[in-house]
């Protein structure tokens, strides 16, 4: 019987502010992970990266294959902080008035919009 050892580099970085991400990309794990939880194979994640190698897909779905557990505690982590964030931003006095703006000024065009089809219907 022929035993193979093998260790294999899981090419995962992790950045400063903790997100980890797929090698030299700016691609996270949690985009990776994501993908192939919908269904999507290596290949069509591979397709849907240009910048990842199929390979660096396969490995790093075997690695959470392999540490699910750990894998899924990082994910709702990172969703935890973002959501944290989000609410922080959103209750920003000035996001809130930025927001606003942007809004009317949305509606401004949409209605300019719908009276200019309106006369050329008519």
């Amino acid at each position: 019987m022929y035993k193979t050892e093998t260790t294999m580099t899981v090419p995962l970085t992790t950045t400063e502010f903790g997100t980890i991400r797929v090698g030299h990309s700016r691609v996270s794990l949690d985009s990776v992970v994501h993908h192939y939880k919908l269904g999507a194979s290596a290949e069509q994640i591979a397709e849907s990266f240009p910048s990842l190698e199929l390979g660096d897909v396969y490995t790093v779905i075997a690695y959470y294959l392999a540490n699910r557990e750990s894998v899924e505690e990082y994910l709702k982590q990172q969703e935890t902080e973002a959501d944290a964030l989000q609410q922080q931003i959103e209750s920003d006095p000035a996001h809130q008035k930025a927001t606003n703006q942007l809004r009317e000024r949305i509606r401004a065009r949409w209605a300019a919009r719908q009276s200019t089809t309106d006369s050329v219907t008519d």
